[in-house]
């Protein structure tokens, strides 16, 4: 069995995305194999986005429908029990729409963390692989250009020093067919500077799309918990500006969370369409590059399959092993007959102890374990920490939907219900006692009315001498009419030191509608029972 499906076993949130249905824009059921180089793939992606799109079309028609009700169908703000059964729900619907949009936030920064880890450890193993490549690139090509190049001239040099020898000159050409040898091995191998070429262009595609990704969603993070804060303090602080605001941002910032669902639902499903059969599709896209032994060799990394390099590796070795051998015999014999010699044979045995190295080094990069690694490195990040990342915030825009809709459906009950507190004050009458700014209206001019008052009771008092009333009852009268009221509202302090009686006329808010409610039934009965003398007496005895 192989070892590396053991190291990898695709999550189960891939196979539950894997089974999503995939439909073209014709509506015409497709295979779930990952192929994203064709057309109609791309098609049941766009699918996907578009069913969010539909999500996001219900979602405005069902606040404008509630909004419609809301304000066409008024219910009736002046009775008691219905403005606290308001205020409460908008009171608990601004609570719940902090509450998710933080769960919101909070699952969102997580989901964004764990995908841009995931999408690291994608380009970290892409260009840890694309450096092994590059280095048996190297390798290859240097052994090669040495035997080519500096091996051949050295040889050829050597030809003319031993002309005279035909022994010695057959050990050369000897020489020369193990060279020829090992280049034709080298040749061999497959040409690992298209694919070296592809997953570094890979990588750094990968790499600046994911940073614009995770900058985006860092400001859809920040934008959303700052529109959230700002739509609580407008319900507050009652700001009406804030609340319309906010109004129109949190539609816009609706519109950005149905869109981002859709993206990220899209990216999942065709992410998790690869982490399900990832070795199906990497041999289909290296057919044309590389052969499918080497492709199976490095994807399964098994003990019991055959190392396709391990024959060319093979002759390698024991061509450079048997020219070493050759060259050791021409040092030890022809040297002495030939002293020039030594120079062009000690270069070639540098050579070789470096083409030596250098097959140490190809053949530690050319086993599996390596790039297997590298292989399995990517897939646990994309198919675990990516897509888990892409769920979340999945889960994230969702929530964020919810929290948005839920605070779009409290504002405007909320700015309703402020106009409707201006309108209420506005038309409190600036002459009613029991409006606290007639109060401190009053307290600001008493002396002034009072000084007016004597003069005026003063004046009267010679001119209506028939009129006049007894001493004791003019003293007392005040206090008298005090008393009277206390007794005639039950000594409830609410109607305490309100001079109600003690006017000429019945104050505007007991006759007007918006303010029949303020006083008590006894109130009014006990003024309307009242005769005009009373009603003169006590008004002109309170004036004074």
């Amino acid at each position: 069995m192989s070892s590396a499906r053991v190291d990898y076993i695709a999550p189960w949130w891939t196979y539950w995305l894997h089974q999503f249905p995939h439909v073209n824009l014709r509506f015409q059921p497709l295979d779930h194999t990952f192929k994203p180089q064709e057309e109609n793939y791309q098609q049941s992606l766009i699918f996907l986005g578009c069913v969010a799109a539909a999500g996001l079309g219900v979602n405005l028609l069902c606040l404008a429908i509630y909004l419609s009700c809301l304000c066409c169908c008024r219910k009736d703000e002046e009775e008691e029990e219905s403005k606290k059964s308001n205020s409460c729900c908008v009171t608990w619907a601004a609570v719940a729409a902090g509450l998710i949009c933080c769960v919101a936030v909070g699952v969102g920064f997580y989901g964004n963390s764990e995908t841009n880890d995931g999408v690291y450890q994608l380009t970290y193993s892409l260009y840890n692989a694309n450096h092994t490549l590059a280095g048996v690139d190297s390798l290859v090509t240097g052994t090669m250009g040495g035997m080519q190049s500096s091996l051949n001239d050295h040889l050829s040099r050597l030809g003319e020093i031993f002309a005279t020898r035909g022994d010695f000159v057959q050990t050369l050409h000897f020489m020369q067919q193990m060279s020829d040898n090992i280049i034709k091995q080298l040749l061999g191998l497959p040409d690992w500077e298209k694919a070296k070429v592809d997953l570094a262009a890979i990588a750094d595609q990968t790499a600046y799309v994911e940073y614009y990704r995770w900058l985006t969603y860092l400001l859809i993070l920040i934008l959303d918990l700052i529109i959230c804060l700002a739509a609580c303090l407008g319900l507050a602080k009652q700001s009406r500006w804030l609340l319309t605001t906010m109004m129109v941002f949190g539609v816009l910032t609706l519109i950005l969370s149905w869109a981002s669902l859709g993206a990220d639902v899209a990216t999942a499903v065709g992410t998790s369409d690869f982490c399900v059969a990832p070795d199906k599709f990497l041999m289909n896209q290296t057919k044309d590059i590389i052969s499918s032994d080497i492709v199976h060799y490095y994807l399964y990394c098994s003990q019991t399959l055959p190392n396709p390099f391990q024959q060319s590796l093979t002759v390698f070795q024991r061509s450079l092993t048997t020219m070493q051998i050759q060259i050791q015999g021409l040092l030890q014999f022809a040297v002495p007959l030939f002293p020039t010699a030594e120079r062009d044979l000690l270069s070639i045995q540098h050579l070789l102890n470096s083409s030596e190295a250098s097959l140490h080094q190809l053949t530690a990069l050319l086993d599996c374990r390596g790039l297997n690694k590298d292989y399995l490195d990517a897939l646990i990040g994309v198919c675990y920490d990516g897509v888990e990342g892409l769920l979340y915030l999945c889960l994230f825009s969702l929530l964020a939907a919810c929290a948005f809709s839920v605070m779009l459906c409290a504002i405007p009950r909320a700015w309703r219900q402020i106009a409707n507190r201006d309108r209420d004050y506005d038309d409190i009458d600036d002459g009613d006692p029991f409006n606290p700014q007639s109060r401190r209206m009053t307290s600001h001019h008493s002396q002034q009315a009072n000084m007016h008052s004597f003069c005026s009771y003063s004046s009267s008092m010679g001119s209506q001498t028939s009129l006049q009333p007894p001493a004791q009852t003019v003293t007392n009268a005040p206090l008298s009419e005090y008393m009277n009221q206390s007794a005639l509202f039950g000594g409830n302090p609410r109607y305490e030191n309100v001079p109600l009686i003690g006017r000429g006329s019945p104050p505007p808010s007991l006759y007007s509608q918006p303010y029949r409610n303020r006083y008590s039934p006894t109130m009014r009965a006990t003024y309307l029972s009242m005769t005009e003398d009373q009603i003169r007496h006590f008004g002109e005895d309170f004036r004074a």
